[in-house]
């Protein structure tokens, strides 16, 4: 007797031509002309004054009601890539890394491999494990505080104090003195002290970065990478006190680590805390609220006292959760996977487009206002997926290090603010009782932080 054929394999539902266009030209062009690895401010300038992820957002909401919660595959030529349009979608394919969705994809490689090709974000079976195990060693993960915080304070401090002079014979704190200030700070918190004037090696990364844009279209700068290494394991070799170089002895290593190769990505990640807590520092300028809230929780507080400051750190996730830092979370099939609409084949690039859900006003009522409430009260796994350090196994093994120092910036800064300060000027507040924009440019933000003049 003839047995029954099997049932063909579901396929996934496929955006027409034109969709497709709309998502590589609202969604894809606008943010490799930003830049994916290092910003370009002009074209941010733009993303800007166009609302570009705002409009992201709006063609994603359009396409979940024409196609229904997908997957959704883009008719990309050359190159399997699928759209997430579902929440327990993210959090499947988060929770599943790296196996059998890796953060390893081609399109990573080819960026990453100009600074950092043993970095862990590229790295897969047990090279990565290796590596991810080394860099939550020393960035001490587990924990909000990290081990080392008592002089990272200490150099946070002293910086801030010159950032705040600087600002007050200014008459205005402006990005350049910002990222100037950031840049020495973070030299010290990674490297140790006498990387604090190396303007150098981080002149080499930015280099090499704005070579990362290009990806695979680029050749690479290999003297310039070696000389960028070569900088950094000079300074691992001085393993200064309350440096992270000084806590990478005491980490877990192996003939697969490459420790100076995992350094890259913590500069580059704290690269991007720098837009997230400027752009927190104007939120606080503009909600009378959240700036009280923020002067009650220093309030009495010895801040040269390394403490977890749970509000402020919320004002760093909201900075992050309404302007990403990381917009597209790309994962890679390593084999076939099944889904309610239908199969999806390995070696397929999977997309979350992290302002789409973040700025869901159709399924997130806080979408368009500050809310740091979304992140001082419980949340589970099961909530709608805000994931501005990603989420699961592969979630930044950084997160916790990088929200303690900005917090602490963000502290110091408002401490030296006064009754006052931090304020807006040269453009309009971001208004609490309005939606808030889709895309803010950083680097044309300026405040004044001293008493207001007249």
């Amino acid at each position: 007797m003839p047995q029954p054929a099997a049932p063909t394999p579901r396929a996934l539902p496929r955006a027409s031509v034109l969709d497709t266009l709309r998502v590589a030209g609202t969604v894809a062009v606008p943010l490799l002309a930003r830049g994916l690895i290092v910003r370009r401010p002009g074209a941010v300038r733009l993303a800007e004054a166009v609302d570009g992820d705002r409009r992201g957002v709006r063609l994603f909401q359009r396409l979940r009601r024409t196609y229904g919660g997908g997957p959704l595959r883009l008719r990309v030529p050359g190159r399997r890539i699928v759209v997430l349009l579902a929440p327990e979608h993210v959090h499947r394919v988060l929770a599943q890394s790296p196996e059998p969705f890796s953060p390893a994809t081609k399109e990573k490689r080819s960026a990453l491999g100009h600074f950092q090709p043993h970095g862990v974000l590229i790295s897969t079976g047990a090279d990565r494990a290796d590596r991810r195990r080394f860099n939550e060693d020393v960035l001490d993960s587990g924990h909000a505080v990290h081990r080392t915080a008592d002089a990272m304070v200490g150099e946070i401090r002293r910086e801030v104090a010159e950032l705040v002079d600087v600002a007050a014979r200014d008459g205005v704190l402006d990005w350049d003195a910002y990222a100037r200030t950031w840049w020495r700070m973070v030299r010290q918190l990674v490297l140790g002290a006498s990387a604090r004037d190396d303007e150098a090696l981080t002149e080499d990364l930015h280099v090499l970065r704005a070579t990362a844009n290009w990806a695979f279209l680029h050749p690479r700068r290999r003297a310039r990478r070696a000389r960028f290494l070569d900088g950094v394991r000079r300074q691992i070799a001085r393993a200064e006190p309350g440096s992270l170089a000084a806590s990478m002895p005491f980490a877990h290593v192996s003939d697969r680590t490459d420790p100076e190769q995992q350094v890259p990505q913590w500069l580059f990640a704290f690269d991007a805390a720098a837009w997230a807590s400027y752009r927190a520092l104007a939120l606080l300028a503009s909600h009378p609220d959240a700036l009280s809230r923020a002067r009650e929780e220093i309030a009495g507080r010895d801040l040269s006292v390394p403490k977890d400051l749970p509000f402020l750190r919320a004002v760093v996730l909201e900075s992050l959760r309404l302007w990403p830092t990381t917009p597209a979370l790309l994962r890679e099939t390593t084999a076939p996977t099944r889904w309610e609409g239908g199969r999806v084949p390995e070696d397929t690039l999977v997309l979350t487009y992290a302002p789409f859900f973040h700025r869901d006003d159709e399924n997130l009522p806080e979408a368009d206002r500050f809310a740091p409430e979304l992140w001082t009260g419980p949340r589970t796994e099961a909530d709608w997926p805000l994931v501005p350090f990603s989420a699961g196994p592969a979630e930044c093994a950084g997160r916790n290090l990088v929200l303690h120092v900005t917090s602490t910036v963000l502290a110091l800064l408002v401490d030296a603010s006064g009754e006052d300060g931090p304020r807006l000027v040269g453009r309009h507040p971001l208004d609490p009782d309005a939606a808030l924009p889709g895309t803010l440019d950083p680097f044309s933000l300026r405040f004044a932080l001293g008493p207001a003049r007249g």
